[in-house]
């Protein structure tokens, strides 16, 4: 397992603990630019808002991954990926307000940054002008500056529009799977037949645009928004309206609802496993339609289609269905 990498997850883990409860963008904040060159050019964006941080403390194992402890956080920044040795500037001029091993933070007139994964090059007090003072360069072994707005002291997204600029989301996220559970750690259950109260689980991701170089080419992020309803297989008809369970698109869920936001079996990319890494291994994110199970019995004994959409950052957006059948009458259907 790569020193660097435990450091850094275990200290991102430490920060976002400590880190405001979430707020709302203050109004009328103008637009920034890339914290590497060229500024005024989309960069390869590796690591999403919101995107689950997992830190297990057991092996790589199911048991682990389906009940083990450890530390699990909402990434509460995006991560550009550029090459080590880079160098990196202010995204907004400010006073440099934090210095630590690795990472700094900048304050501007209305909101403050933090870049992590670097060395850093300027002291506490010092002004920082934009695009123009290096503030220092990224780690080795790290590959990425690791970028966080603090609007009123709260996380908010960098790539929310009218923020980090110019940013082009071209990819389109995915609804991978959809599963039901009878409780969300138990086994599959065939949708063919349900009743009683059951967890809905959908898979999500969305590969980012621009594609990433190296070793994270082809690794998944989370899309900005995960939202489901129910209809009638017969008639097509909504039985249970929209519901928005995941949403980022400005501010972070609180991490004390982390698992009751994905369900168990999520985990990060290149996911840590006490002792393991799990290098160019890429995550799995499950998000928990209705989280604590939706009770079937509020339908009728018929047949429905779960539909799942995810969207993204930009507004692309992509759909799955899984067609289910109720039945909570004793006994089985037909018999």
């Amino acid at each position: 397992m790569r020193p660097l990498v435990v450091l850094t997850v275990l200290a991102l883990v430490l920060v976002v603990q400590s880190a405001p409860a979430a707020g709302a963008s203050p109004s009328g904040l103008a637009p920034y630019g890339w914290p590497v060159k060229p500024f005024d050019a989309p960069h390869p964006v590796r690591g999403g808002f919101g995107d689950p941080r997992t830190v297990f403390e057991g092996p790589p194992t199911p048991v682990t991954l389906m009940s083990g402890s450890g530390s699990f956080q909402f990434h509460f920044g995006i991560d550009i990926a550029a090459p080590d040795g880079t160098s990196v500037y202010p995204v907004e001029s400010g006073t440099v307000a934090s210095v630590s091993g690795q990472w700094i933070q900048v304050a501007s007139v209305d909101r403050s940054f933090q870049y992590w994964h670097i060395i850093p090059a300027v002291s506490v007090g010092e002004h920082v002008d934009v695009d123009s003072t290096v503030l220092g360069h990224i780690l080795p072994g790290a590959g990425h500056v690791h970028l966080t707005e603090l609007d009123d002291g709260h996380p908010f997204n960098p790539l929310a529009p009218g923020h980090l600029e110019p940013y082009a989301d071209h990819a389109t996220p995915r609804v991978a799977s959809i599963e039901f559970r009878p409780t969300v750690t138990g086994p599959d259950l065939m949708p063919e037949l349900l009743r009683g109260r059951v967890e809905m689980i959908a898979s999500a991701y969305e590969l980012p645009s621009p594609r990433v170089p190296g070793d994270w080419r082809d690794l998944p992020v989370t899309p900005a928004v995960v939202e489901w309803r129910i209809d009638s297989a017969r008639t097509g008809r909504v039985v249970v309206p929209e519901h928005v369970v995941y949403d980022v698109r400005q501010n972070l869920p609180s991490n004390n609802d982390f698992w009751q936001v994905y369900a168990r079996g999520t985990h990060q990319n290149m996911s840590v496993f006490a002792a393991h890494y799990s290098y160019m291994q890429p995550g799995v994110y499950l998000f928990r339609l209705s989280p604590g199970g939706f009770d079937t019995r509020v339908l009728g004994d018929d047949v429905y289609e779960l539909v799942v959409t995810a969207i993204d950052i930009r507004g692309n957006e992509s759909s799955l269905s899984q067609r289910f059948s109720v039945h909570n009458q004793p006994g089985i259907v037909g018999v």
